[in-house]
């Protein structure tokens, strides 16, 4: 039982402060800088332009076709994680031979820093010189434009997150279903239920709340994609690969557009909210239905 003691808010409230001090002031200072126009390099005075920063974005091609980016990366990406992660963690929880190194080999993935990834990926995809297209010349095939080709580009970047991410999905899909209780499978077992039917009538139905949750979680951070872009494709060729934080990247830190970019990044924290808020809604219902 807690005290109610006055001395816990000594110790407390000044966490609290700095912690908002922290991340309320660059939200409010950036909200500010977006109705502004203000660019560092060339020095231009700070000029109120309101909507203007918006009003030019919505009418940028370049924006639109960063939303497209990110959003086809981000939803390819995390269905294939989610698809071979659930698959994965069903044979392990299965037992299958060699299940212990499986599990510590398929997590180093995750372990690596995605800017390390990005930097063995480009040389593997190289055009030229890596090694996937040396091999395909042993058999006569010529070399596949994997990084100068926006659609082969693409998925390369696709191919990279879902390695480094499958594992993610893999760890807390093995977790869920090492608490599901075995009496209900027994008890499946006892009518007959095919592996099939015990699949979709106990396991995916009682696992719902936690794919939602992880589904959710790496929707979000693929939305956020900009170090493999980067490394791999710097968002070319043109702007073919250019995803949103990689164009808010540009903007800001090599055109010093602040204004810009400011309004830029709150166009995306709107966008990321509504498919949060769409994705949450659209699940609702089904996560009711199983309480």
């Amino acid at each position: 039982m807690m005290r109610n003691d006055p001395i816990k808010h000594v110790f407390i409230w000044p966490a609290v402060l700095v912690v908002l001090a922290i991340s309320i002031f660059p939200l409010i200072y950036s909200l500010t800088t977006s109705f502004l126009s203000y660019r560092l390099i060339p020095p231009i005075p700070p000029r109120v332009v309101w909507l203007g920063n918006y009003a030019m974005l919505l009418q940028e091609p370049r924006f639109w076709n960063a939303i497209f980016t990110t959003t086809l990366i981000a939803f390819i990406a995390v269905g294939l994680q989610y698809a071979i992660g659930f698959s994965v963690a069903l044979a392990l929880n299965a037992r299958v031979p060699g299940e212990r190194l499986f599990r510590v080999a398929l997590l180093l993935p995750m372990l690596l820093a995605p800017v390390a990834v990005a930097l063995v990926a480009r040389m593997m995809f190289n055009p030229t010189m890596g090694p996937l297209n040396q091999f395909l010349s042993l058999f006569g095939l010529v070399n596949l434009p994997f990084l100068t080709n926006g659609h082969w580009a693409l998925a390369c970047i696709i191919a990279v997150e879902v390695w480094q991410w499958t594992p993610f999905v893999i760890l807390m899909m093995l977790a869920g279903l090492q608490t599901l209780p075995e009496d209900v499978y027994e008890a499946a077992e006892l009518e007959n239920a095919s592996a099939w039917q015990q699949f979709w009538g106990i396991t995916f139905p009682m696992l719902l709340p936690i794919s939602a949750a992880v589904v959710f979680i790496r929707l979000i951070e693929s939305y956020k994609i900009m170090d493999t872009v980067f490394v791999m494709t710097g968002g070319g060729p043109g702007v073919e690969t250019e995803t949103l934080t990689l164009f808010a990247y540009q903007e800001g830190f090599k055109k010093f557009n602040l204004g810009y970019t400011s309004a830029l990044s709150f166009l995306f924290l709107i966008a990321i909210t509504i498919i949060g808020v769409t994705y949450l809604a659209l699940l609702r219902p089904h996560l009711e239905k199983r309480r």
